[in-house]
């Protein structure tokens, strides 16, 4: 028996095999859950149904969480096709390339508000809009990152939306208590998504990620897809507004000792 048999779980921002999203939703599958995905827009589409298709998954709704009337129709969609929900994963986060360059006193008022919007607001709005739908003992998960505590170079505005997130997971997980329902969220270190390509110097600092962190390992989706689990399955049933790190250990330091470059090049005689 899987962990997650008998479980509905809905999986919100999969845009494509890469994604976070994606890790969660094959560990969900694997482990027995019923899976609807949400996805935001037309030029997502065709990389998602295929993906649907692969796991068997026929409820594949688009859903801009900007607009309060497309969240509503999904959770009207979900009653009618599954009735009730356990599991909701807000995979979502958005701020311009521009936000996400340069000094983080650059940001523009627009781009904040943009930022605030779709990587925040919408946890919140998902959870009023599902609220009705989630049975006692079921999960709401999101995803931040360690720009939410610490200062991670051009993270920028997402390090503050972050940081605005963990504070709504906290909140939510007092609101849903009574209910039941547990709020959490994962920080998972630097993963390539299409969501990392647009922070400025990513690549350079994925690369050194494994060097410095204790474990000496870059993360994959597939590691957040199984912490994923384990937090929407009854194992985790008393844990609830928590931010769990799957970064290798990266969050426990203080501060990193140089990495010493090594040379091909042959002393000279």
């Amino acid at each position: 028996m899987g962990l997650l048999d008998g479980k509905t779980a809905l999986v919100f921002g999969l845009a494509n095999e890469r994604s976070i999203a994606w890790g969660i939703t094959q560990a969900f599958h694997a482990q027995g859950a019923r899976i609807g995905l949400s996805y935001a827009g037309e030029v997502l589409e065709r990389r998602v149904r295929p993906l649907a298709a692969s796991i068997g998954c026929t409820f594949v709704e688009a859903c801009d969480v900007t607009r309060d009337e497309d969240i509503l129709q999904v959770a009207q969609r979900a009653q009618e096709t599954f009735g009730q929900v356990d599991i909701l994963v807000h995979a979502i986060a958005f701020a311009g390339r521009d936000e996400l360059n340069g000094p983080y006193y650059n940001t523009s008022r627009a781009g904040f508000r943009t930022a605030m919007d779709i990587s925040v607001f919408s946890f919140t709005a998902l959870a009023r809009a599902f609220q009705p739908l989630l049975r006692p003992g079921g999960a709401l998960l999101t995803l931040t990152y360690y720009g939410a505590e610490k200062v991670s170079p051009h993270y920028n505005v997402m390090g503050v939306a972050k940081a605005a997130l963990e504070a709504s997971v906290r909140y939510l997980a007092y609101d849903f208590g009574p209910q039941g329902v547990r709020v959490n969220a994962v920080s998972a270190g630097p993963i390539r998504t299409l969501a990392a390509a647009g922070v400025s110097g990513f690549k350079t600092m994925y690369r050194r990620f494994a060097e410095l962190a204790p474990l000496h390992q870059n993360i994959t989706i597939e590691d957040v897809g199984n912490t994923a689990v384990y937090l929407c399955s009854d194992l985790a049933a008393k844990t609830t507004g928590e931010v769990i790190y799957v970064d290798s250990g990266y969050n426990i330091l203080g501060m990193t000792e140089p990495v010493e470059e090594t040379s091909t090049e042959k002393p000279e005689q």
